[in-house]
């Protein structure tokens, strides 16, 4: 089977800022996102062939997109949701068509409206299966929760210990989204405050989530041989992983330690990629850390750590900026904030700038950041999503 590696180019991406953003409706935060991306790739909206709409909303047609861009009206637009993998599907449906020599040039954009939306958080709880239940399902007891108290026995943890390495990820991501303009939370935590926190679900607290949040991102994608004459800095496309699952659900021997379907996702986009020791040939990585204790185990998943040597890894700072790979370098969903539909494609966002050399703030660059990758992951309580992508540099 012939992968996708270095076959198609990103040329221009945009990234709106993430949060509260009361002062914005839907349509704003891809008018928005698209514009810098057309002004990045030195494009217009007639060039663009057709584009893929991603948001984990019901009721979002790719019309929506045409009507905020009359530039697109009559190309073809489709409207994708794939949890909170809904921007990386967006991205990858946009990447086949280019590879797959449909379109030259093609346009993936996802956003999300949660906060004066009439929504509420409709990824944070759903209804459970018995309506006699009192409770609300919500991922932090159902699913989260359970992993770390499971991860923290497995691997001989007090509670104290692995709530303090959770919360040393949780204070990284603040401190590396504090420099970034267009995070939802720029602020600086401390390991106290994270453990002193209220509690969400045992031994989760309030730093130990990730914000919820109103945003989007936009990706253009083309050949390699047309990224050229549209700029000397265009990224490749080396993999992209997705794999769909019942996250052992369905099994009677599940570890709750590590979550198939990230491990698959990653296998599959390293294939692609040629790539063979991750820790050591990926030089930044973008997760997705809607817990703190999913950071953790994602090191894992994705071959970053050994199984059960994650700790030493936090301890250590091998995941901080000036570690030998950094982790959510932007502030990952922790701090940068995470609307559904829109992470995927502002974890690609970072890598792209990483990659280019244009990270703002000269303290959240890297250097010589060949290979990135981005990595999202969506629940629900029938099954799991995971996906993952690697870009690189052309050279």
């Amino acid at each position: 089977m012939e992968g996708i590696k270095d076959r198609v180019a990103i040329i221009g991406m945009g990234c709106t800022k993430f949060g509260e953003r009361w002062d914005a409706g839907q349509e704003d935060f891809m008018v928005d996102a698209c514009y810098e991306a057309f002004e990045d790739a030195g494009i217009e909206p007639k060039d663009i062939q057709a584009a893929w709409l991603g948001t984990a909303m019901g009721g979002i047609l790719g019309i929506r997109l045409v009507r905020a861009i009359p530039g697109l009206m009559y190309r073809p637009v489709t409207h994708v949701e794939n949890l909170c993998c809904t921007a990386t599907e967006a991205f990858r449906h946009a990447c086949y068509a280019v590879a797959a020599g449909i379109y030259d040039i093609a346009l993936a954009v996802g956003f999300e409206k949660n906060k004066d939306s009439g929504m509420g958080a409709p990824m944070m709880s759903v209804e459970p299966v018995d309506r006699s239940w009192t409770e609300t399902i919500t991922p932090p007891a159902t699913d989260f929760a359970q992993l770390a108290t499971r991860y923290f026995n497995t691997y001989g943890l007090s509670d104290e210990e692995g709530k303090r390495i959770l919360a040393k990820i949780a204070v990284k991501n603040h401190h590396n989204g504090a420099m970034n303009p267009k995070a939802h939370l720029r602020k600086e935590i401390t390991e106290e405050q994270v453990m002193n926190a209220p509690m969400i679900a045992y031994p989760l607290g309030l730093f130990d989530a990730c914000g919820n949040s109103d945003g989007g991102a936009a990706a253009i994608v083309t050949r390699p041989d047309l990224a050229k004459s549209f700029r000397d800095d265009y990224v490749l496309v080396k993999g992209i992983g997705l794999s769909v699952g019942h996250r052992g659900l369905l099994t009677q021997d599940y570890d709750f330690v590590h979550v198939e379907e990230n491990v698959r996702a990653s296998q599959a986009a390293y294939q692609e990629a040629g790539v063979k020791d991750p820790r050591n040939e990926i030089d930044v990585a973008v997760v997705h850390d809607c817990f703190t204790i999913h950071e953790l185990i994602i090191y894992e998943d994705l071959g970053f750590s050994p199984r059960g040597k994650a700790r030493e890894d936090v301890e250590s700072g091998f995941f901080n900026l000036d570690g030998g790979l950094p982790v959510n370098s932007d502030g990952g969903l922790k701090s940068f904030g995470h609307p559904f539909g829109a992470s995927g494609l502002r974890m690609i966002y970072e890598i792209y700038k990483q990659i280019q050399g244009k990270a703002q703030f000269p303290e959240r660059q890297l250097k010589d950041v060949r290979l990135g990758l981005t990595h999202n992951f969506g629940g629900h309580p029938s099954g799991g999503v995971g996906a993952v992508t690697i870009l690189g540099r052309k050279d």
